[in-house]
């Protein structure tokens, strides 16, 4: 394409009659020829950014490029309301494409969190408006809602400092914390690498506690607390291990 494909001619120009060959030349009427044939230079502009942005997510469509390609044929020999139209086309799938790779990215993070025990009244608002914009295959909007009720969720991991007296199992009992003594593995699992025996923690330990694990993690800790079998101080138990996936 040359490089002078899709530029406007200068208005200096034209006023000075060069194009025309007479000394003045009128300006355009609006929704002349010289406004249908801007708006036809930024719909191409404007798709092909458009289809970059969907390349990027790798969710081109496979007929959008030729699509600009022909709005660009249209262009240059002066069809100026087919290029215009051509490119919307393009624009359009471009855009669809984007949505799609966002409601594909909010179903995987909303499978993830359905079913979520633990959440405030604004992380439920969040879940509730993904889960509709999903439906509604808006997911431009899904994945905005989801994505924030992620950021929220990281904000709810809070820090716990074990004191004299303390044991996985009365840590978790807490009502600020989960509220069940048998989801203690879930403190276990999420600081493993800070601690050897969960039958044996120490003052002074710090460990990160997810205040909203997913439904499928607390069955798992809490099938893993009720079957652990016999267990002994000082000792890893193999089915600990097992719970770890070690």
């Amino acid at each position: 394409m040359k490089a002078s494909t899709y530029r406007l001619i200068p208005a200096a120009l034209m006023t000075a009659g060069l194009l025309a060959g007479c000394a003045s030349t009128p300006a355009p009427e609006e929704g002349g020829a010289s406004d249908i044939q801007a708006e036809a230079q930024r719909s191409i502009e404007a798709a092909e950014a458009k289809r970059k942005e969907a390349a990027a997510l790798g969710y081109e469509w496979r007929d959008t490029g030729k699509l600009i390609k022909k709005a660009k044929a249209a262009y240059d020999s002066g069809d100026y309301a087919k290029a215009d139209k051509l490119a919307d086309e393009a624009t359009f799938q471009s855009t669809m494409a984007i949505d799609q790779y966002y409601l594909q990215q909010a179903k995987f993070k909303l499978e993830k969190y359905k079913g979520m025990k633990g959440l405030n009244d604004e992380q439920k608002a969040l879940l509730q408006k993904a889960e509709a914009a999903y439906l509604d295959a808006r997911g431009h909007d899904a994945y905005a809602a989801v994505t924030a009720l992620e950021a929220s969720l990281a904000s709810a991991r809070i820090q716990y400092t074990v004191v004299r007296g303390d044991n996985l199992w009365n840590i978790s009992a807490k009502d600020s914390i989960y509220g069940n003594p048998y989801e203690w593995p879930l403190i276990y699992k999420a600081n493993a690498d800070k601690i050897k025996d969960p039958d044996l923690i120490y003052p002074g330990q710090e460990f990160g506690i997810d205040r909203n694990p997913s439904a499928d993690e607390v069955a798992r800790a809490v099938e893993h607390a009720k079957t652990r079998g016999a267990w002994s101080l000082g000792t890893v138990e193999e089915s600990d291990l097992r719970y770890l996936g070690k």
